[in-house]
């Protein structure tokens, strides 16, 4: 099964996050099928803390990928915005 998760980047204590599309079984860093954005939590002043691609996520999702649930609160917060 196709899944949307985050796959941790960046240094000690300083996370970045990106938001893939991959197998279930991969490893959480490990390879991915494509990126569709990305999640910066410690994002400040001009800085993008949230991108993702809206039209590749509804290609994965309308083929039946799975959003992860720390994603699907992303993406619900990203549209309230």
């Amino acid at each position: 099964m196709v899944v949307i998760r985050l796959a941790r980047g960046g240094a000690k204590k300083r996370p970045f996050f990106n938001i893939v599309a991959t197998d279930s079984r991969n490893r959480r860093d490990g390879r991915f099928i494509e990126r569709i954005g990305f999640y910066n939590p410690m994002a400040q002043g001009g800085e993008v803390p949230l991108r993702i691609t809206a039209d590749r996520l509804a290609h994965w999702q309308s083929v039946g990928a799975q959003l992860s649930p720390t994603v699907a609160r992303l993406v619900a917060s990203n549209k309230a915005v």
